[in-house]
Formats: C-alpha cells, sequence, structure tokens
C-alpha cells in the first residue's frame, strides 16, 4: 500500500499537508475527492479504523448547509458513511493513509510523529 493523501486542492489545510509531505522527501499520491470520487470500500474502511465523529467535520460549510433534518439523520457508521460519499466535502480534511497509518487533519507535529521524522 502506498501512501495517499486525500482531500481537496483549494482546501488550506490539505495545502499544508502536501507541502509537509513534498519538503519531507515523502512519496505520496493526492487523490481529490472532489473529482476523483471516493467508493463506498475506502470510506468503510476509514470507519473501521475511526469513529465516524472524527471524519464528519461539523465545523465545515457543507455541514453548516445541510438541511436540519439531515444532519440530525447522521447518528451511526451507516448514516454517516452514506453522507459523506453524497457529499465528500463533509469529510475533515486531509485524510492521510499510509502503511500501517491512517490520519485526519494536519498539524506538523503530527505528521512528525507518524513519520518519524
Amino acid at each position: 500500500m502506498k501512501t495517499t493523501l486525500y482531500g481537496i486542492p483549494n482546501c488550506d489545510t490539505v495545502k499544508k499537508a502536501r507541502t509537509w509531505m513534498a519538503d519531507q522527501g515523502h512519496e505520496f499520491a493526492f487523490h481529490d475527492f472532489k473529482k476523483q470520487g471516493l467508493d463506498s470500500a475506502t470510506v468503510a474502511a476509514w470507519l473501521e479504523q475511526l469513529d465516524w465523529d472524527v471524519l464528519v467535520n461539523r465545523k465545515g460549510t457543507t455541514w453548516r448547509n445541510l438541511p436540519d433534518a439531515r444532519k440530525a439523520a447522521v447518528q451511526n457508521k451507516d448514516s454517516a458513511l452514506a453522507l459523506m460519499l453524497e457529499f465528500p466535502s463533509v469529510i475533515k480534511r486531509p485524510v492521510l493513509q499510509a502503511p500501517g497509518k491512517l490520519s485526519v487533519g494536519f498539524s506538523s507535529d503530527k505528521y512528525q510523529q507518524l513519520f518519524g521524522a
């Protein structure tokens, strides 16, 4: 398994993560989930390792623009999976998937710990 950074290119946090990875010499593939989409198996695998509350960004514009009934319906893994597949922008970014690692969000300290840099 190679290292993949999931997100959208115009997100400031994703830009910081991409820059950090490049500056540290880590090879990675970037997956723009707005353009390339996400498959159910990938998101379901994330949900096996992380709580859905970690992956769903309740502070973002996408979440805030959802109707209240749609927000209220997200109460478990299955409903979160459906939401993330329908609205990939609701996923907290970036998602970093590497051999033995899965991380959401970015800070240089966190990435240094993940990669032992």
